[in-house]
């Protein structure tokens, strides 16, 4: 696509990237539902080089970037290595100046809600999804530490998934230490077009988890996941910072990563009949697609097959809340397929997926790392 003076570099060059061809639309959830240009990936990239190059935009930009899921099934269809997700974030912040009042002081207050524990705590509590079950294994001595991501929601709203992760990295031979609920990876307010907050905590995250003498970090929401691996591009290659985002992403893996080659046979699993949901943030965004299906099966399960497997089941992060009819279609898609084969369970790999779909569904939906500390 050919532009002119964009200032960015980086918007500039992911936009010359994208041939027009069109395969984004084929797995665009939202452009399935809507049917408009302007809400495909290529008419977002549209209105994001129209945007830059005339220094204006109208309002109606503010809404179709609205739409958008950042749920990344373009990038893993694009043959041109779009960085779709990347050039949203550089849109949204442009457009952000042109963003009513009201909607900026809603946007804040939700922000602030869901990553400060003392507001967020009272709602999180009468919200919870489940509670620790089961004993606590404790590590042996010499067990080998490893860091585990607390998660700004999910030690409230699901405390049993890294209580599972714990006695299954105990009796796997590793100690987890967990970060604080303070320490919020800061996808929410990246997502949000409050880039300096973000920044902000990465850099105490970054600072405080170098200290730590542990060769890896374990990530159990796949979110968060994917918002460390891409640490690195939130600093310019000149930024001191840079470097030590390298060394952090390197370090993260998902549960599911960390997991798949160790001995797994030594575990108490729970017997159930699964379909699984497979997070975009895992399957799009760190390129994982298939990984915790492998597993399971591995383990005795058989997961149901899952018509559209690849779209995203409206959660993403904050947009069911501000996203609400949209979401809900998504959902309701969703759990349709997710219910067809009449499983005892729904799994998936994220805590924002399993609050959402548990809202409207039947089938206890759990994290699949849950299914392997009975």
């Amino acid at each position: 696509m050919q532009t002119h003076q964009i200032a960015n570099y980086k918007a500039n060059e992911i936009i010359r990237k994208c041939v027009h061809c069109g395969f984004c639309l084929a797995t665009c959830p939202t452009y399935q539902l809507l049917g408009s240009e302007l809400d495909s990936p290529r008419g977002r990239i549209y209105l994001i080089k129209s945007s830059l190059e005339r220094n204006d935009f109208s309002t109606k930009s503010i809404k179709h970037l609205d739409r958008c899921l950042t749920c990344r099934s373009c990038e893993t269809t694009c043959p041109s290595g779009v960085e779709y997700s990347k050039l949203a974030d550089i849109g949204r912040e442009f457009v952000e100046q042109k963003r009513p009042v009201w909607q900026k002081v809603m946007r804040y207050s939700v922000r602030k809600l869901l990553t400060t524990p003392v507001l967020f705590n009272p709602i999180g509590f009468v919200a919870k999804h489940s509670n620790k079950q089961g004993r606590v294994i404790t590590p042996s001595e010499n067990s080998k530490k490893v860091l585990l991501l607390g998660g700004c929601v999910q030690g409230v709203l699901a405390p049993n998934i890294n209580h599972s992760v714990k006695n299954i990295l105990a009796k796997l031979g590793f100690e987890a230490i967990e970060t604080p609920q303070k320490q919020c990876c800061g996808a929410i307010d990246q997502h949000l077009s409050a880039e300096h907050d973000a920044l902000e905590k990465v850099k105490i995250n970054i600072d405080s988890w170098l200290i730590q003498q542990v060769d890896t970090i374990i990530s159990s929401a796949s979110g968060c996941g994917l918002m460390v691996k891409d640490y690195p591009s939130l600093f310019d290659e000149s930024d001191p910072y840079y470097q030590k985002a390298k060394h952090i992403s390197k370090k993260t893996q998902d549960i599911a990563e960390f997991l798949v080659d160790k001995d797994l046979s030594q575990l108490n699993l729970e017997k159930a009949n699964i379909s699984y949901h497979e997070p975009c943030t895992l399957q799009h965004g760190q390129k994982l697609a298939g990984l915790v299906d492998s597993i399971l099966q591995q383990l005795g399960y058989t997961p149901a097959p899952v018509k559209d497997s690849h779209l995203c089941c409206g959660s993403a992060g904050t947009y069911s809340i501000f996203q609400p009819k949209l979401s809900q279609v998504l959902k309701s898609n969703k759990l349709k397929h997710l219910q067809a084969a009449n499983p005892d369970m729904i799994v998936t790999a994220n805590i924002g997926c399993l609050m959402h779909l548990q809202k409207d569904s039947k089938i206890p939906v759990k994290h699949w790392v849950e299914l392997l500390d009975n």
